[in-house]
């Protein structure tokens, strides 16, 4: 069976070492990444775990035996989530750097592809369980490492002033990685502007059939340039065109004649509106 995607656990994450712990040790899978087997999770999923830390882990595509790599399949890396005000949420967030600095892993003004059907499925996943693990569920805009040619995103935990996840955050991500099952019916859209926690994008995912990819916050509209503009649009399969925030964000040079400008509204609403956004949102700045 072709695998559709692996999740890849560092052994030096706090929130990945706690997850792997639930799934004990699956039966083993053909192929190894060096010296490592590759596990199967469960039908369609593979299980790889890593000695270095995920962000650091460049071109990781690379190493994985050539019938895996010809599955093509998403690399979706559970992680923690930090932050310099500590914020508490569990998130979802493509890979990549759209400015020119690559202080997380990655390289500058390169975005790594991505699966918008996956990562919507994740994130809604997390939001039907956000009330019982505490936390709110949200989008992150683009950002850090590692480089990847196959599509990647991050699933990530974070837990404020605590010193570990909660027992709860970290039975759901046990629970959901395994069973990321995309559905049919959502569109696809490159997201532009708002905060880097994307609330604008996360609502839209939630309550309609909006699926993003890349999602280019305001702050890294500053400096962002055709090529990069350019990327987000090719490394978001299935993109309809862009969905902005604000009527300022349309405006920015580097998106100027790329794709259709799409409305909100333009996707049905999801049933009736139970999976909206739990909680508060967080605030407009993270990592």
């Amino acid at each position: 069976m072709a695998t559709e995607y692996l999740v890849v656990v560092s052994e030096t994450d706090p929130v990945a070492v706690r997850v792997a712990a639930l799934w004990g040790t699956p039966p083993a899978d053909e192929g190894h990444v060096e010296g490592t087997p590759i596990r199967r999770l469960a039908p369609g999923v593979g299980l790889l775990k890593r000695g270095v830390r995920h962000v650091h882990d460049e071109r990781l595509d690379l190493r994985l035996p050539a019938p895996l790599r010809a599955d093509a399949p998403t690399l979706v890396f559970p992680s923690i989530h930090r932050s310099e005000q500590s914020v508490a949420c569990l998130t979802v967030h493509p890979l990549g750097n759209a400015g020119d600095t690559a202080d997380v892993g990655g390289r500058p003004r390169t975005l790594v592809p991505t699966d918008p059907p996956r990562m919507a499925a994740a994130l809604r996943a997390l939001a039907e369980g956000a009330p019982g693990a505490g936390v709110p569920a949200t989008y992150e805009a683009t950002h850090h490492g590692p480089e990847l040619a196959l599509p990647g995103f991050f699933v990530e935990i974070g837990f404020g002033k605590r010193s570990e996840p909660s027992a709860e955050a970290v039975r759901l991500l046990a629970r959901i990685l395994p069973a990321l099952t995309v559905t049919t019916g959502d569109r696809v859209a490159v997201g532009v502007g708002g905060g880097h926690y994307a609330p604008r994008f996360t609502e839209l995912a939630l309550r309609r059939r909006w699926a993003f990819g890349h999602l280019i916050s305001r702050h890294a509209l500053v400096g962002l340039d055709r090529d990069t503009a350019r990327s987000a649009l090719a490394r978001t399969p299935g993109a309809e065109g862009i969905l902005y925030v604000r009527s300022e964000d349309a405006g920015h040079p580097s998106f100027e004649g790329l794709a259709a400008r799409l409305r909100e509204k333009e996707a049905p609403r999801r049933g009736d509106g139970a999976e909206a956004p739990t909680g508060d949102a967080p605030p407009a700045s993270g990592t």
